[in-house]
């Protein structure tokens, strides 16, 4: 048997993370040796979702594999994302790992900047969902037996940030929306399923909306819902 290629996996707790290493562990081609995700030390949350870190720690737990945390200040500018990020990654590297595993699905713009931010640093980036169908992806992950709970939505959005992931929801989402959220319409968070070793359990807390400056003037949602969930 060939010997497991040592790599790291770019984990943000969400659904299309769960599932692209739900892929790499039964392939077994891969030897995920660390998760790794950027945290918002202000708030101690993941970055984007909103997830507190502590959740972040029993997914880790739940799927036995260590996890870094890459904190990052509440709004940083991309020198300072990539900076944080490349020591990080220079660091896995002094330890044998050349391999980067993204959940990404069909983002062109973002699939080439992680292939060339990671070349610079002699890196490879994995991709094992990419060019899937997103309608197909997630009712493979409700059919493989995971649950997942959307944690943040944008703007128009509201009434799903909270709702667990099922046909009822596949079926109630406007059809200009992406089943997989991956144009950034909404963000989840896995509680259970085949590659956790025990379920983690929350409450539901506040449900609160937040603006984000835009540097760049470009159209973009003019903020998310974020629902919290508190760990029980």
């Amino acid at each position: 048997m060939a010997e497991l290629i040592p790599a790291v996996f770019n984990w943000s707790g969400g659904k299309d993370s769960t599932l692209a290493l739900h892929y790499i562990l039964h392939q077994q081609e891969f030897e995920v040796r660390y998760l790794l995700t950027t945290v918002n030390d202000a708030f101690d949350r993941v970055a984007m979702h909103g997830v507190r870190a502590t959740l972040l720690l029993k997914q880790a737990d739940a799927l036995n594999i260590p996890l870094v945390q890459v904190r990052l200040p509440e709004m940083p500018d991309m020198e300072s994302y990539e900076t944080a990020i490349n020591a990080q990654f220079e660091k896995l590297i002094s330890v044998g790992i050349g391999h980067s595993i993204f959940g990404d699905i069909f983002l062109e713009d973002l699939k080439a900047y992680r292939e060339a931010q990671l070349a610079k640093i002699g890196m490879k980036a994995v991709f094992p969902l990419w060019k899937r169908n997103s309608l197909e992806l997630v009712k493979e992950f409700i059919q493989l037996g995971y649950q997942t709970i959307v944690v943040c939505a944008k703007d128009g959005l509201q009434d799903f940030c909270g709702r667990v992931i099922d046909d009822s929801f596949l079926a109630d989402l406007p059809v200009d929306v992406d089943p997989c959220g991956e144009n950034g319409e909404f963000h989840t968070f896995v509680f259970d399923g085949p590659i956790f070793n025990k379920r983690i359990d929350f409450e539901l807390g506040e449900k609160v909306f937040k603006t984000f400056p835009n540097p760049d003037q470009s159209e973009m949602p003019s903020g998310y819902w974020y629902i919290d969930l508190i760990p029980v």
